[in-house]
């Protein structure tokens, strides 16, 4: 027993001083964009906490010979498992560091708070409840933890795209909605995209003010289609996986409790959060809308996601009796 909990300990701090020292480097690496090592040094501490968090999950579920989401804690660690996965693919496939700047802090936060919130006694494995002794575990809880991690990365890529996109001029606002992506944006306006990359290199001195200033803001609207892309695609990502999860749920409850839906805290959430979504997803593949709506709409995603997750943990316990907070 002190074996189990020195190594529960021991990998939890590692895993918080990895993510930490993850967190404070790739803030370095924005403040001076020069120095390669912050950036380098960042990724790295990153992928070592991916990989020992990857590998405590894996060694409980070997150890206990169950998937790992038996408690709220093991919930919270793979819910920033997948998380870290899903930052560093986006982080790769688009070169940039600011992903990893607004998402690590979060891990951060969700680890810092199942090792220094949640007592020991809740860290440690148990036996699984009878409610949860069914092969429906690993298919819908393992879905529903997807499915919010996927879209938590989605939503607060929007929140991040929402802040930017209210500090634009009114006419980058209205050159933002008006052009399906930043490449036919650039040709109508006759500008030329290598100059936007320039505008870091060359001395601004021998810029002229207008020029400056024409730069930077179609550099901030080429942030702008990235963020609003990468939001979109990752959230179109995570749908699925909730409606799947939903799904297979309410299968589950059927064989559990000889009911597909109970109105339990957890599922009414899960609804209004599955509301949200495609809500988000009609405006943008119906509608057509780009921009400040449906980012306003998955900004308010992100907040539901987190209290159908967490939230209803702290009001009361109903028919989900897993992972509730006493």
């Amino acid at each position: 027993m002190f074996f189990l909990i020195t190594t529960v300990i021991f990998f939890s701090n590692s895993i918080f001083i990895f993510l930490l020292i993850s967190t404070v480097f790739y803030w370095f690496s924005l403040r001076f964009t020069k120095v390669d090592f912050y950036y380098k040094f960042a990724k790295l501490n990153s992928r070592v906490a991916t990989i020992i968090l990857f590998i405590f999950l894996l060694s409980r579920w070997i150890q206990n010979g169950y998937f790992p989401l038996s408690n709220l804690y093991e919930s919270l660690l793979f819910l920033s498992c997948i998380i870290l996965f899903v930052y560093q693919f986006i982080e790769y496939k688009t070169k940039s560091k600011i992903f990893g700047a607004i998402l690590l802090p979060l891990v951060l936060f969700i680890t810092g708070f199942a090792d220094l919130t949640l007592p020991l006694e809740m860290r440690k494995a148990s036996a699984l409840v009878p409610a949860l002794q069914s092969n429906w575990l690993m298919m819908h809880v393992s879905l529903m933890m997807l499915s919010y991690a996927i879209l938590i990365v989605g939503s607060l890529v929007s929140i991040l795209f929402l802040i930017i996109f209210l500090s634009l001029s009114k006419d980058s606002e209205i050159s933002f909605t008006s052009y399906g992506s930043y490449e036919e944006y650039a040709r109508a306006e006759n500008i030329e995209i290598r100059d936007l990359y320039n505008v870091f290199l060359d001395p601004l001195d021998k810029m002229s003010a207008s020029k400056q200033k024409e730069l930077r803001e179609s550099r901030k609207l080429e942030f702008l289609y990235n963020l609003d892309n990468w939001g979109y695609r990752t959230i179109s990502l995570g749908f699925p996986f909730l409606t799947i999860g939903i799904i297979a749920g309410a299968v589950w409850a059927n064989e559990a409790w000889g009911s597909y839906w109970s109105w339990d805290p957890k599922e009414t959430w899960a609804l209004i959060t599955w509301l949200i979504f495609a809500a988000y997803l009609h405006l943008r593949l119906i509608k057509g809308w780009v921009g400040k709506g449906p980012a306003i709409l998955a900004s308010i995603g992100f907040f539901v996601v987190w209290i159908c997750y967490l939230g209803v943990n702290f009001l009361g316990q109903g028919l989900h009796s897993y992972g509730w907070l006493t």
